[in-house]
């Protein structure tokens, strides 16, 4: 059963529309593991749709075949697996018109996690468009747990461990190897680029979120929260807010520049204390995801649900069943939500609509020039920077006192 706040009626949340799945054939030793769908990405373009069926393969599916499909009505599902993808080919020539459909055989390896980590600790590089593999990059000891691009464009690539190491590469440089990011003291599970690609989250066991300079490859901060493993991290659009997934039942939205927390997303109600959030809950959220527009979150938990959350609001505004969740990611235009399962399908819900308001558009602006420390120094009244810095519009902050009934009124403005 799902877990809501007593002030929160289950009836009353909205039920996200389902558009379509991706299925896989069924065969007697797919019962076992090894079929997970560890990962599902959408190429920066829109061009391509990518997921993680496990058991080696790699599909990469045009992303208009599918809309196609679902609006059709049929189920013409291909079945497979999906690396991350970055903006350009591994040659930096532009993408063919028409995207084709592809099938990646990447090898001797147990699962594949975005964009391809292999399990003895290899990682594959492959051209999306020919399906032709470019380099092998060698150097974990241990299963490559995640991969990120950054979003800049530059064909960087970190690499996340359970050898509890991120590695930096540089893949215009035939796959050279730049830095080893050594700070987690266990498995890392995930990381994250700001959308600048300036600054590098990275999430794992022992309740670990560290923030790393991309530029001088130093650690920023540590994120103190969290009750157990986190194994999800996201940044919003415009890389004011950061969201974390944990074992711990919760989903925390930080503001990375301050390193404080904005909002706690609960999945489990009451709160589990400590010492049990930091076990076997039964709520354990497994991904996050931030929409493209900035003002929702999706999440997967345990408990069999998928959860739209709007970003100003600690109750989920709309819900879907997927049964053995995993993972997963939004649409390049943050219409469409799709998510992994053990069984290696890969299913699909419209996102609920949000407006924006006027002070979002303010934020996202502002936010694409300066972070939130060079907004608090700008020379304007303070209730205006908070109305731009994310501190009075989140429901879990206490907002600023009201002026008294016989207090002279001053404007705001």
């Amino acid at each position: 059963m799902a877990s809501f706040p007593d002030s929160v009626n289950e009836n009353d949340i909205g039920k996200a529309k389902p558009i379509g799945e991706l299925l896989v054939p069924v065969a007697p030793f797919d019962q076992k593991s090894g079929r997970e769908a560890w990962s599902v990405a959408f190429a920066p373009d829109g061009s391509y749709f990518a997921w993680s069926q496990g058991h080696r393969i790699v599909r990469l599916v045009p992303w208009f075949r599918c809309l196609s499909n679902f609006s059709g009505g049929s189920a013409d599902a291909p079945s497979g697996a999906g690396p991350r993808l970055s903006r350009q080919n591994s040659d930096g020539s532009l993408a063919p018109s028409m995207p084709r459909e592809h099938t990646i055989d990447c090898g001797d390896v147990d699962q594949l996690l975005l964009a391809t980590g292999l399990s003895n600790g290899r990682i594959k590089i492959w051209d999306v468009y020919t399906g032709k593999l470019l380099l092998n990059l060698m150097d974990h000891t241990d299963i490559v747990r995640d991969l990120t691009f950054a979003p800049d464009g530059s064909l960087v690539l970190v690499s996340a461990s359970r050898d509890k190491t991120l590695r930096v590469w540089d893949l215009k440089d035939d796959g050279n190897m730049v830095k080893v990011l050594r700070g987690h003291q266990n498995w890392v599970y995930c990381s994250a680029f700001s959308p600048d690609s300036s600054v590098l989250c990275s999430v794992g066991a022992g309740k670990a979120v560290l923030l790393w300079d991309m530029d001088k490859y130093s650690l920023i901060r540590k994120l103190d929260g969290h009750h157990n493993d986190v194994v999800s991290c996201e940044f919003s659009p415009d890389g004011a807010l950061l969201a974390t997934a944990s074992y711990d039942t919760r989903v925390i939205v930080w503001d990375p520049h301050l390193g404080t927390v904005l909002l706690e997303l609960g999945h489990l109600f009451p709160p589990p204390s400590p010492i049990f959030a930091g076990g076997a809950n039964d709520r354990w959220v497994r991904s996050v995801a931030f929409c493209h527009d900035g003002l929702s979150i999706a999440t997967i938990a345990d408990d069999r649900l998928v959860r739209f959350w709007s970003i100003e609001e600690s109750s989920p505004q709309a819900l879907a069943a997927l049964p053995s969740g995993l993972c997963c990611a939004f649409s390049t235009d943050g219409s469409v939500l799709a998510a992994g399962s053990r069984d290696g399908s890969v299913r699909f819900w419209a996102s609920p609509r949000s407006i924006a308001t006027l002070q979002h558009l303010c934020r996202m602006a502002l936010r694409r020039l300066m972070p939130t420390q060079q907004a608090q120094a700008l020379p304007v009244p303070a209730r205006t920077v908070e109305y731009l810095c994310y501190r009075i519009v989140l429901n879990a902050l206490p907002r600023p006192p009201r002026p008294h009934p016989q207090a002279p009124r001053h404007s705001m403005l």
